[in-house]
């Protein structure tokens, strides 16, 4: 079975389907969708490994030409450099063709192959595959494409839509451990600031779900994805302050992945931390209820998702923080926790951040 989701927008509305073992009937529904039948596909050499070759046979049997381009497994993939080479290759291979782009691979391809799709010729289309459970949650969802540079994460970048996203969730079980519990970070996000239900379905079923079970995962795919779809239908650029909820723990999450090199903690993990430290100041503003709190704390434990900030100081959180768009003078507006299910986005003075990391 495959469930379609659709984010419908003024311009550009564009269906997520997600199912497992759905990935042969991509070709089929690019087709579907009349895009181009000349594929670029950016990958790395592990997802090619896995999944790409496959996916390629599929296209070429299916009457696409095929071009798989391979970057690195590593957030310093994304970067200005590299997008900028990805530009040139494809202008020297495309000069003749009218290509379209399938981003498979995880987080850092999606937004690195988006945003090439974006600045070349001034938008080419492009299909998110994502292949990590983080990935297919939330970061290919949305529009939200960009490069890091060495001063913060995403600082260049735009809104670009895909034109499909396709989630087979049967390519979470060649995931680690630990890319699961990165994905399920997000998961949590989404329970924290939309739906009661999902984060204490999480709660209930943690066992099943660090253990790789598809079913358990699938329900937790649809129900983010639902979540973001609609958030993204009501505010498609973050013009009327709505989607700002999807931030919740990015604020200081983005700023320790910044200060620790991209190296140090992986975007879930940086992204827990994120949200530890929102559920605190949520309390000291006396937003949250403590028992509320100590459950947001308590789910993030028991996935195995990091506690403290280690090795790397405040001072540098905070500098790092100082990029957000977010970040006005020496307050933050933050996104903080009335109770779950529930958020509301204030400003914080930097004196509290600094007490939370």
């Amino acid at each position: 079975m495959m469930k379609m989701i659709q984010v419908s927008l003024k311009q550009n509305s564009y269906p997520i389907c997600v199912g497992c073992g759905i990935l042969s009937r991509l070709p089929g529904e690019m087709m579907r969708l009349k895009l181009p039948t000349d594929v670029i596909m950016i990958t790395n050499a592990c997802v090619r490994r896995l999944h790409g070759n496959t996916l390629a046979k599929a296209f070429a049997k299916s009457g696409f030409t095929i071009k798989i381009v391979e970057v690195e497994d590593s957030e310093r993939a994304k970067s200005a450099e590299v997008a900028f080479d990805l530009v040139g290759k494809i202008a020297s291979y495309a000069a003749d063709k009218k290509p379209v782009i399938v981003a498979l691979g995880g987080g850092v391809v999606g937004d690195l192959a988006g945003f090439v799709a974006a600045v070349y010729k001034r938008g080419i289309p492009f299909v998110q595959v994502p292949t990590t459970f983080l990935a297919q949650i939330d970061s290919s969802i949305g529009g939200k494409v960009a490069v890091d540079l060495p001063q913060g994460k995403n600082l260049m970048g735009a809104f670009y839509q895909p034109k499909l996203v396709f989630a087979d969730v049967a390519l979470l079980a060649t995931l680690s451990d630990r890319q699961i519990k990165n994905g399920l970070a997000e998961a949590v996000k989404y329970g924290v600031i939309k739906d009661a239900k999902l984060f204490a379905f999480i709660e209930d079923h943690i066992e099943k779900l660090l253990a790789k079970d598809l079913q358990a995962l699938a329900l937790i795919v649809e129900r983010s994805v639902a979540i973001k779809a609609r958030v993204v239908t009501l505010d498609e650029k973050e013009a009327k302050g709505l989607r700002t909820i999807l931030n919740f723990g990015h604020t200081v999450g983005h700023a320790i992945e910044a200060a620790g090199g991209y190296d140090r903690y992986q975007h879930g993990e940086a992204v827990a931390l994120g949200m530890r430290a929102a559920t605190d100041i949520s309390v000291q503003l006396k937003l949250l209820k403590p028992v509320d709190a100590a459950r947001i704390h308590a789910l993030l434990t028991v996935i195995g998702l990091p506690k403290n900030v280690e090795g790397i100081s405040a001072r540098k959180i905070m500098a790092a923080m100082k990029f957000d768009k977010k970040f006005e003078g020496k307050q933050a507006r933050f996104v903080l926790a009335q109770a779950i299910g529930r958020v509301v986005v204030r400003a914080v003075p930097a004196q509290a951040i600094v007490l939370s990391v």
